[in-house]
């Protein structure tokens, strides 16, 4: 039996194939377009369609607005019943449904290709940090977890699991974990019909320690503040918080070995996520590690160095804590970013990682150990 095992948490900034509307570099362009699908959406659920209405969404799916692309080259409209288009030969000449009564189907984003050598990166990260346990996040669908271990972690885990969550885009939260897995709990559906609150899930997973322990593992991808208004935004990763700090409630954080576990989207000292960080015997182990020193923490930058990566424990697994660390080296441009920051240990990326559509992540990897 090991004497130790590992936990990681990696945000794989999606493991495939990611929307196409993700994959700028400048994500201020994504977030514009994002904005104008939004607006495309509320058109198509209204009940009656007028001519303006149906000439934006023409012009917004054909040709675009402003010299912005059309929305086609980011989404797909699939028609299940009924037809929102009317066509001529394959090209689209008008709006035949009258409004949504008339026609059934859904908005499909169309994904773009994840380079052969970011895939082998963000392999690199995963097994650089030697997890027994990790997080995933942004993952399409189980059997993506199932081939990526395969193909590209070389059968590092015995055991994976995803459920389908709340995000239409299927972007997702699921575990690798080299010990069998018990039971499992999902959060998807909490909140109202109208409202859920996770916008992806909080999926509580039992997995069994080879020394007989029980861990529960929370993971997590909460309401990212880079899309729509920013009040909106905090009050739902806040709510989201809240909500996992709840269901702390159910376990002795004294005594069993408990996890939350992944991107949270905001930083330490961010009013958002003071109702999971202020959880008693609930410790970062970031935190742990780095007492005095917040800029060894930092998991990714966008205009400056932030934590928005957690792995928090329960108190026994505080008591275990060997070390912890934050794996970046699949980010790109990471010792240019570095080396400008006194402030900030400089750091090198992996040779491989050349510009940043092979990264592995615009994310680092949390990850620590711990005595069984």
């Amino acid at each position: 039996m090991p004497d130790t095992f590992r936990i990681a948490s990696f945000n794989v900034e999606n493991l495939f194939a990611r929307p196409k509307v993700f994959n700028f570099r400048d994500k201020s362009i994504g977030d514009a377009i994002l904005r104008r699908i939004d607006e495309f959406r509320t058109i198509i659920k209204k009940k009656t369609y007028s001519a303006t209405d149906k000439r934006t969404l023409v012009r917004e799916y054909t040709k675009g607005t402003g010299g912005e692309p059309p929305l086609k080259e980011y989404i797909n409209i699939r028609e299940d019943r009924g037809k929102l288009w009317k066509k001529r030969g394959w090209a689209i000449d008008g709006v035949k449904a009258s409004g949504e009564g008339d026609w059934d189907g859904t908005i499909e984003f169309k994904k773009a290709k994840f380079s052969e050598i970011g895939r082998k990166n963000t392999g690199k990260v995963i097994n650089s940090v030697k997890a027994d346990i990790a997080c995933i996040v942004e993952a399409d669908n189980r059997p993506c977890l199932k081939r990526f271990d395969a193909d590209v972690l070389g059968y590092k885990y015995k055991y994976e699991m995803l459920l389908d969550g709340n995000d239409q885009r299927g972007i997702d939260v699921g575990l690798y974990s080299k010990f069998p897995l018990g039971g499992i709990w999902t959060h998807m559906f909490d909140g109202t019909s109208a409202s859920k609150t996770f916008s992806r899930d909080c999926p509580e997973y039992e997995i069994f320690l080879p020394n007989g322990k029980r861990l529960y593992i929370l993971c997590n991808h909460l309401k990212s503040k880079g899309y729509g208004a920013t009040s909106k935004s905090n009050a739902r990763r806040k709510a989201q918080a809240t909500a996992i700090a709840d269901m702390l409630k159910s376990y002795k954080l004294s005594q069993e070995y408990v996890v939350v576990a992944g991107d949270l989207n905001d930083t330490p000292d961010s009013a958002p996520l003071k109702p999971l960080l202020d959880t008693y015997m609930l410790y970062d182990v970031l935190e742990l590690q780095y007492p005095n020193d917040p800029n060894k923490r930092w998991t990714y930058h966008y205009r400056k160095f932030e934590q928005i990566d957690y792995i928090l424990v329960s108190k026994p697994l505080k008591e275990r804590l060997i070390e912890a660390g934050v794996q970046r080296k699949g980010m790109y441009n990471l010792e240019t970013l570095t080396s400008g920051n006194p402030a900030i240990d400089t750091e090198k990326e992996f040779d491989s990682v050349t510009h940043w559509t092979n990264a592995g992540s615009d994310h680092g990897a949390v990850w620590a150990e711990f005595k069984l």
